[in-house]
């Protein structure tokens, strides 16, 4: 098991008032499975990532990644289970514009003092989403597909447990994001462990579950369609 979430609830104090963000959730995903998590604003799957990231602690409650209880962890305990277990990637793929697509990859091998060629890792993440040729663009060289495609190369780079994606073709056009979505489809296939949120009924089609949230909870787990 991957993750294993008991009672996960999380409040923010707003004056003297509590927001519950999250209400005691319950939630397995097994090593390999690609979720999705889907909801409508409020509905507290944003706050589920920003957890399950180990970017935020619950006010309550316990989230195991990987057999850890990473819910007790220090605020650097958990900067290191993010830089080496966790990869992100994101909607608006948070580049650096003046660093090149592999030192822009290299970046979570940097940071982490991983062991190892650091470029050569960098540049076998960048061949493995098709995108050796353009090591040496900066992100405003690029597409917007191929950009996704390097923030997915960043992610993997580190060889992490699960990967994090947060409306990953929400910037793409129909033609673009259907590619990525193919290559996040090809990554479960090879075993990666996807979470990904989206607001898209028909890109949360391409994942193995879907998980629908509500006011905090979880309402609803479906399997899905995977699209051709």
């Amino acid at each position: 098991m991957i993750i294993e979430t008991r009672d996960l609830t999380k409040t923010y104090r707003m004056g003297d008032a509590g927001v519950h963000a999250l209400r005691g959730v319950n939630l397995s995903v097994q090593a390999g499975e690609f979720v999705a998590l889907m909801g409508p604003s409020g509905s507290g799957k944003s706050t589920m990532m920003h957890l399950l990231g180990c970017l935020d602690t619950p006010t309550v409650g316990h989230y195991w990644l990987e057999g850890r209880d990473v819910s007790t962890l220090s605020k650097d305990e958990r900067a290191q289970v993010r830089n080496t277990r966790i990869g992100f990637i994101f909607q608006t793929f948070n580049l650096l514009t003046r660093v090149s697509a592999l030192d822009n990859i290299a970046l979570p091998l940097m940071y982490g003092r991983h062991d190892g060629n650091v470029r050569q890792r960098a540049a076998e993440a960048l061949e493995r989403v098709g995108l050796k040729h353009r090591a040496l663009h900066q992100p405003n060289e690029l597409s917007g597909g191929e950009r996704q495609r390097i923030a997915i190369a960043r992610a993997l780079v580190t060889q992490p447990a699960l990967i994090l994606a947060d409306e990953p073709t929400g910037n793409l056009d129909s033609k673009t994001g259907s590619e990525i979505m193919h290559l996040l489809i090809e990554l479960s296939a090879e075993g990666r462990t996807i979470m990904m949120v989206t607001h898209d009924a028909k890109v949360a089609a391409h994942a193995q579950r879907i998980v629908e949230m509500q006011d905090g909870t979880i309402v609803n787990e479906r399997s899905a369609h995977v699209a051709a």
